[in-house]
């Protein structure tokens, strides 16, 4: 199966020549003209020698700015074309000399600038005259002048076409309700579709093709607007996606300052990255303010000391279950496993690693009472850590699953486990009745919380070899989370939960959405702020496992054809399955959005006279 790869900046070629450091190489032509190398970074022009002209001109435009009416500004209603202000002094002194110092305005009109703004999207002052209309600089954003150039290769090499496309893949399909009408907006602006015109900033007039606007001033103490055939409505086209990749390397730049321990430039660039996020719509903007929270957590040394509230997690989880068909794939596609497994057999025993609330298990139980032979008798034991308020949560899930038991008419025996860590089981504890029923091991994103200790999960998985399950069905994010580089593990977080806040937005309830949100937010604070045993989210991909398993003496299961069928029917129900995909990848199930795998079912047995093959269900 093929797989996305982490965002990853390859290396330029060097034509022979000795390398390099990305420093010298990239900023070398701006190091001899004196360019300040940080706003160079964010595309900005400005000499060292002029910063302090620079501001001077800053303070003398937002006065100006503050003190025009409407008809102040006629003039940018013209044929005037504003290129973006790459080159700050030169702009700001063009921004200037438009401003007449002699003019009179009228109090009693408002104002309304036209000015390049980080907002990507189409202002129109004509149709929405309010005070959001205008633009005012309360202060420069780009005010770190003693900062140096962003080390690395993280924001100095320009990332690559795909992987750009698939960060900003939210970006792009959250403006698709207005791209009919910013189309029809820039059809009269622009007369090709080249990059470059895309990044210019140009004021044009919203007519007819026959008609043309002008600005005429009437009277020195009152200024008016006129149009000869139409209303001029002057349009202002911000290409965003160009902010949307800045904020991509913002990102990556921080993280990688916070790896090299440079804690001032990780500061400055965090500041940097609320602006950028600013201009971002939808699930990009979300993911990157959440990021941000992360980073800003590290480098102030804010990681929570109890990651997790158990109630708050499994009220959110809940959500999560709701909102997208993740949580429900991985419980369709282990109580398939169980099902198979469990043919035939009149007592069945399931112990569950990731109790919760129960969510899993009617399904399963609807299916053991339809089976041809009759219902079997079912055990569950339910493990869970315990609750902040001590009361008895596992039990509750109980009496209502035991109700449902009798409802559907089967027999039913529950017990649960308070438990800390899976790591305070016993066998002992567990009950077990080898001569008379059969057991299986259930675990929904739970195994790679253990990592977070030394030698925790090999443990667990000897409690599992002495349960001796005719099957153990274990679902876990398809990621890699737990490397030990951190700039390594913040690039294929990105992309990662990038990729899931996309799928969100296919989400109708808004309540459900954002919660789903906010859970997936706490993931990426844990990964990114947290070290230690303290960073419990340190998911492994398929593979990982795949060798942890066949360490510990598991062999793999594959998971049947109607498992597979049946999850592409649950698709269906979210949102028609557009985004959603099923892959088979050597027995085991893995759900993901638009081509990148996100979540993996997987089925293992104790191997058996060393057997290679994966023995099918």
């Amino acid at each position: 199966m093929k797989r996305e790869l982490p965002f990853t900046n390859p290396e330029p070629s060097t034509g022979g020549k000795p390398p390099v450091s990305g420093k010298s190489k990239m900023w070398e032509d701006q190091n001899d003209a004196g360019v300040d190398e940080l706003l160079a970074v964010l595309g900005y022009k400005v000499r060292s020698s002029d910063m302090a002209e620079v501001a001077q001109k800053l303070e003398q435009l937002e006065q100006a700015m503050g003190n025009v009416r409407e008809d102040g500004l006629s003039q940018l209603a013209s044929e005037t074309v504003h290129y973006n202000p790459s080159d700050l002094s030169t702009w700001l002194e063009s921004m200037l000399s438009e401003f007449n110092p002699s003019t009179t305005f009228d109090d009693d009109s408002s104002s309304q600038i036209l000015l390049p703004s980080p907002i990507g999207s189409v202002v129109d002052p004509i149709v929405n005259p309010t005070p959001q209309s205008s633009v005012r600089f309360s202060s420069d954003p780009y005010s770190d002048y003693d900062l140096k150039a962003i080390p690395g290769k993280a924001i100095l090499t320009p990332p690559s076409p795909s992987t750009s496309s698939a960060l900003l893949v939210n970006n792009n399909n959250n403006n698709n309700n207005n791209s009919s009408s910013c189309n029809s907006m820039v059809s009269n602006t622009t007369s090709s579709s080249s990059s470059r015109e895309a990044k210019r900033l140009k004021a044009s007039n919203y007519t007819a093709a026959s008609a043309t606007a002008t600005a005429t001033v009437s009277n020195p103490s009152s200024s008016k607007l006129t149009a000869n055939s139409a209303v001029s409505r002057p349009v202002v086209v911000v290409d965003s996606q160009e902010n949307g990749v800045r904020l991509v390397h913002t990102l990556m730049a921080c993280a990688e300052a916070i790896e090299q321990q440079n804690m001032g430039l990780a500061e400055a660039l965090l500041k940097q990255i609320g602006f950028l996020a600013a201009s971002q719509v939808g699930s990009m903007r979300k993911v990157a303010t959440y990021f941000a929270e992360a980073l800003a957590r590290r480098v102030y040394k804010l990681c929570p000391d109890v990651p997790y509230d158990g109630n708050l997690s499994d009220m959110l989880q809940m959500h999560f279950y709701e909102t997208c068909p993740y949580l429900k794939f991985a419980h369709f596609t282990a109580n398939q496993a169980i099902l198979e497994a469990f043919s035939g057999k009149k007592k069945v025993h399931v112990i569950d690693f990731s109790m919760k609330e129960g969510m899993q298990w009617p399904a399963l139980m609807q299916a053991l009472a339809l089976r041809p032979e009759g219902p079997p008798a079912f055990r569950l034991t339910g493990i869970g850590p315990p609750a902040p308020d001590n009361s008895d949560r596992l039990q509750e899930v109980g009496w209502k699953l035991a109700q449902f038991a009798d409802s559907i008419q089967i027999q039913f025996e529950y017990r649960g486990f308070v438990a800390n860590s899976l790591t305070d089981l016993e066998s002992a504890l567990l009950d077990l009745r080898p001569e008379t029923e059969v057991v299986a091991v259930n675990s929904v994103f739970e195994l790679h919380r253990l990592l977070a200790r030394p030698g925790a999960a090999e443990k667990v998985m000897g409690l599992m070899k002495e349960v001796n399950p005719v099957i153990v069905t274990v679902v876990e994010q398809e990621a890699n989370h737990n490397g030990s580089a951190f700039l390594d593990r913040f690039n294929e977080s990105l992309h990662y939960y990038s990729t899931l806040f996309d799928s969100l937005e296919s989400c109708v309830d808004s309540q459900d959405k954002m919660m789903s949100e906010v859970y997936l937010g706490r993931q990426i604070c844990n990964v990114v702020a947290c070290e230690g045993v303290d960073r419990v989210e340190r998911h492994e991909t398929l593979a990982q496992w795949r060798n942890r398993f066949g360490t510990a003496g598991f062999a793999p299961v594959h998971i049947g054809s109607n498992a597979f069928k049946q999850a592409s029917v649950l698709l269906d129900y979210f949102a028609g399955g557009d985004g959603y995909g099923v892959e088979e990848n050597d027995g085991c199930l893995m759900l993901g959005w638009h081509s990148r795998p996100l979540i993996t079912t997987s089925a293992w047995q104790l191997a058996k006279n060393n057997q290679n093959s994966p023995t099918r269900l």
